[in-house]
């Protein structure tokens, strides 16, 4: 049994379904619900989402970080486990709750006002 318990950590650590949600407008850009899963293999970090979610959504280059510098847009946010990750290196591990698909990665739109 322990060997099926660690074949099983390995697929995680290897390939995990990551939920993403993201905003309402880019949401309809994409034309899709209101969230989204992917397939991340190797280490789950904003890049490795980034990059699967705009591989797998084209329409979606540029909108979430710069084509150029692959900066997060201003306005923009992400949170992993209720917590703000906006500020941290893109090529950081993520919580292990959001690597194993427990948690959603969230990109947030931080406009306010009206």
């Amino acid at each position: 049994m322990a060997h099926a318990v660690f074949v099983l950590r390995v697929f995680f650590e290897e390939h995990a379904m990551i939920r993403v949600i993201i905003p309402h407008h880019l949401r309809t850009l994409a034309k899709v619900g209101a969230e989204v899963q992917l397939d991340i293999e190797g280490p789950v970090t904003q890049r490795a989402i980034l990059d699967a979610l705009e591989a797998r959504y084209p329409m979606l280059r540029g909108t979430i970080r710069d084509h150029v510098t692959q900066k997060r847009r201003p306005f923009l946010r992400y949170y992993s486990c209720e917590e703000d990750w906006s500020l941290e290196s893109p090529d950081a591990p993520l919580p292990e709750a959001v690597a194993l698909g427990k948690e959603p990665f969230i990109v947030l739109g931080s406009i306010a006002g009206g």
